[in-house]
């Protein structure tokens, strides 16, 4: 009723801010001190905590906002699909298809990087910059996927 709902909305925004919090530590133990920021990949137990821990918070995140999500079928690994496409991306909803396929690279904008808390999540993720000011930027974006796909596995799959 009424009532309930003003006293979980409260309670649900403290469990959202807590899990983007925990994100936050887990990102950014797995990229500290890591050598390249986003030109080598991660590895070892730095790619393992970010697959398992980011994927986990974020299916809590969405599962605590409401959305229980089921795959029907099998989700195609690293070797059989090194790149995958999500369509339309034009929302939130993006998140829950990188948190059920083991946390991919993205193609984000590069001012993205440099925003509080989800900077550095996003930067665990290794994603593909765009620079929007960069006239070489389209080529170059290409050149990366196109070099993370061919890398058989060193590099996450990329959305």
């Amino acid at each position: 009723t009424v009532l309930q709902g003003i006293i979980l909305l409260p309670l649900r925004a403290i469990c959202i801010a807590f899990i983007l919090l925990l994100a936050w530590l887990f990102a950014s133990i797995a990229t500290f001190r890591h050598r390249g920021k986003g030109s080598v990949p991660l590895k070892g137990w730095r790619r393992r905590m970010i697959q398992t821990t980011l994927s986990c918070l974020t299916r809590t995140l969405f599962f605590v906002m409401g959305f229980q999500v089921k795959v029907k079928g099998k989700v195609a690994s690293l070797l059989e699909a090194p790149i995958f496409v999500a369509a339309p991306h034009s929302s939130f909803f993006d998140a829950i298809i990188s948190a059920l396929t083991g946390m991919p690279s993205i193609v984000s904008r590069a001012e993205n990087l440099s925003t509080p808390v989800f900077g550095t999540i996003l930067s665990s993720l290794q994603p593909v910059s765009v620079s929007r000011q960069d006239p070489d930027s389209r080529k170059n974006t290409v050149t990366e996927i196109t070099k993370r796909a061919l890398s058989r596995g060193q590099w996450p799959q990329v959305i």
